[in-house]
């Protein structure tokens, strides 16, 4: 945890609320005026969405019903991690977009379901602002729950 470099982290799978608690965060950072490094966890997938749907189907083929995004097979835990621990120490660290569909894909020239190079986080951030699947994630190999100063773990109420 880093008092100098904040990191905000709000999991939970598609379809719980975890878009509609960072709109909230956001109008919140706005108001404010706290500058946040925004980093959305389907930029933290292996595969594009082109590859994904290849080895999702390679899977199926191999009788594997349980290959999908939620797995370590299929993200860069290491590397999220990575980024964690380099901005709670020096505020900085690496990042990219997936690119979702269209509008978002139109200013890099890429196709959607793409991701952009790695990139630099922007200078002179308040905090980092994680939203997805793996904020919370813990294997033998990595534990990216022990950094976030405060993480949110977001349920779908039915």
């Amino acid at each position: 945890m880093s008092e100098r470099h904040p990191i905000i982290a709000i999991t939970g799978s598609s379809g719980a609320g975890t878009t509609s608690v960072t709109r909230t965060f956001e109008n919140i950072f706005r108001r404010e005026k706290v500058t946040a490094a925004v980093i959305e966890g389907d930029s933290f997938h292996r595969y594009d969405r082109k590859e994904m749907r290849l080895r999702q189907a390679e899977a199926e083929k191999a009788g594997n019903q349980n290959f999908s995004h939620f797995g370590p097979e299929n993200n860069l835990f290491a590397e999220l991690e990575q980024l964690f621990h380099s901005y709670a120490e020096c505020g900085n660290g690496k990042q990219r977009k997936y690119l979702h569909n269209a509008e978002e894909a139109a200013p890099y020239k890429q196709e959607p379901g793409t991701f952009t190079p790695w990139e630099g986080l922007p200078d002179e951030t308040d905090l980092l602002f994680y939203e997805g699947l793996h904020g919370a994630v813990v294997t033998p190999e990595v534990n990216i729950a022990r950094h976030p100063d405060l993480l949110i773990g977001v349920v779908p109420v039915i």
